[in-house]
């Protein structure tokens, strides 16, 4: 009777576990293939106007474009530059952990200033065309360029400050969820990059290392928008610099019906368990 209990058991967890686990993938960037120490910002072959030229990693597409007139480009770039020392715009493609999550090579540069109205977006379902998927979340980090700039402040932005008596400064992530139509439901999730606002003036409240970003609460979404604000603005916007770097963006696709088989197995474990026992009972 035990044995026949056990194996029931067995039988129904494979194949409820089955009909219940959907499709996980992870964008670690890996796949991207870069020289050492370098980075890619898009598709210079584009008209004058720019040319969206963006890239895929895992199950996500990554929204990229470039004005090549200008010699500008927005959205997201992959990199694995090194450095973390050097500051200003010629090193903007760096993150400040010097590398990707878990000592790995590449990882994503996102800038979020939308000069012509392209706002940084990932899609989702690229390789298995299942759009509707639950984004578990990513890591996230600061950049060189924009970690220095609020350590140290540069010609355009100033040096952050927090309590005992300086201004209470912050950097803010904002991750938007995009429905079928890949314009934002309403539903966002915030992460702060710098928070002066409750810490003493230290540079430990200036985000230096990988940090996972949970975005379970959005639910099904068919992709990201991501929007960056500082308390540090002027005439023209705002003056930290309007990078972060991401990765390993996992998603998670509708859970996949059972194959036939997988049923088969349940239900054939369950009958030899039956035959055994009448077996049994002639001997």
């Amino acid at each position: 009777m035990r044995t026949k209990r056990f194996c029931t058991l067995v039988a129904l967890f494979l194949v409820t576990t089955m009909a219940s686990i959907g499709q996980a993938a992870v964008a670690t960037f890996e796949d991207l293939e870069l020289s050492a120490n370098s980075y890619w910002s898009g598709d210079d072959s584009g008209s004058e106007l720019g040319t969206s030229s963006g890239f895929t990693s895992g199950d996500n597409y990554f929204a990229n474009y470039q004005y090549v007139e200008w010699n500008l480009w927005e959205g997201f770039a992959y990199s694995n530059m090194t450095d973390t020392t050097t500051a200003g715009y010629t090193n903007q493609f760096s993150a400040i952990t010097g590398g990707g999550v878990n000592g790995s090579a590449n990882y994503a540069v996102a800038y979020t200033f939308t000069m012509m109205g392209q706002p940084a977006q990932t899609y989702n379902g690229m390789t298995t065309g299942d759009y509707a998927q639950t984004v578990a979340g990513f890591y996230v980090t600061n950049t060189t360029y924009a970690y220095l700039s609020m350590l140290k402040g540069d010609s355009f932005a100033k040096a952050f400050g927090g309590a005992n008596g300086m201004d209470e400064d912050w950097f803010k992530l904002t991750v938007y969820a995009l429905d079928a139509d890949y314009s934002r439901t309403g539903d966002a999730v915030d992460f702060y990059l710098a928070d002066y606002r409750f810490a003493d003036s230290s540079e430990d409240y200036i985000i230096d290392h990988w940090t996972w970003v949970d975005l379970t609460g959005l639910g099904e979404v068919y992709g990201l928008e991501f929007q960056l604000t500082s308390s540090d603005t002027g005439q023209w916007g705002m003056n930290t610099p309007a990078y972060f770097a991401m990765d390993n963006l996992e998603t998670v696709a509708a859970p996949v019906p059972v194959p036939a088989a997988a049923w088969l197995l349940g239900s054939g474990l369950i009958g030899l368990v039956g035959l055994r026992q009448r077996t049994g009972r002639k001997a």
